[in-house]
């Protein structure tokens, strides 16, 4: 059997000495993985790049088979992304998470919207923001939604700046008062604010979906974070740097 499908290469790994397993989020397939033939060569490998989006065909004998790739390259987000550290980092941040947290062959078809328009934003303006928001794409995909239009107290929809680490909704500030000391910040973009966020804002938005994703997600399986989403927080820390022109 084979088919044909747009896919965002989320991985491609070293296998032998010429070929690479690499793995896509495809449109209508999800997370899928499939063999390259010669994928490591100096003509195939920039195809394969982390990031890049693909028109890629899939053949197996049978369906559970790892299968064989071929493709081309419909959109080079990687190669854009190698000249700036941050959108390098923030890059492979953002397809080791997917990559570690979707199933295999299961159709995410928002998650894919979501992360080929972050990839299309790499280097624009407040592009950081948009990796909180798909993350936050990700938890309500996996049955996980943070509910940050309301307060949970009093149902308020105005001046939200706290999430509950149990129930996952917001809180607004008076309603928050007595207990924020135990709640989690909401940066302003995340309860409607449009303006492109500051770095400590990405920062905290990634703090809380790092939380959720960590408690439901990595906790019951008994492995961390990812490590490149990790550099990707120390960078921005470190003053990586969020608002710059676009590139030219």
């Amino acid at each position: 059997m084979d088919w044909i499908d747009d896919g965002l290469v989320l991985a491609a790994r070293e296998h032998g000495e010429a070929a690479l397993i690499v793995t896509l989020l495809t449109r209508e397939r999800g997370r899928h993985a499939g063999f390259v033939h010669g994928g490591g060569s100096s003509r195939q490998r920039p195809i394969w790049q982390l990031g890049n989006r693909v028109r890629a065909e899939w053949r197996g004998r049978l369906a559970d088979q790892l299968g064989t790739y071929k493709g081309e390259t419909r959109a080079a987000y990687g190669a854009r992304a190698l000249d700036d550290a941050l959108c390098l980092s923030g890059l492979a941040a953002a397809c080791a998470t997917i990559d570690a947290v979707l199933p295999e062959r299961e159709p995410h078809p928002a998650v894919f919207a979501g992360f080929d328009a972050l990839l299309s934003a790499l280097g624009y303006d407040g592009w950081p923001s948009l990796l909180v928001r798909l993350e936050v794409g990700l938890l309500q995909e996996l049955g996980f939604a943070l509910d940050l239009a309301s307060c949970a107290a009093t149902g308020a929809t105005d001046d939200l700046a706290y999430v509950s680490p149990k129930s996952g909704r917001a809180v607004c500030r008076a309603a928050a008062e007595p207990h924020k000391a135990k709640l989690l910040p909401l940066p302003p973009f995340l309860a409607g604010d449009r303006a492109p966020p500051p770095v400590e804002d990405v920062v905290a938005g990634l703090d809380l979906t790092g939380y959720f994703l960590e408690r439901h997600v990595f906790w019951p399986r008994d492995k961390p974070l990812p490590p490149p989403r990790e550099r990707f927080i120390d960078l921005l820390r470190r003053g990586g740097g969020v608002n710059r022109p676009p590139p030219g």
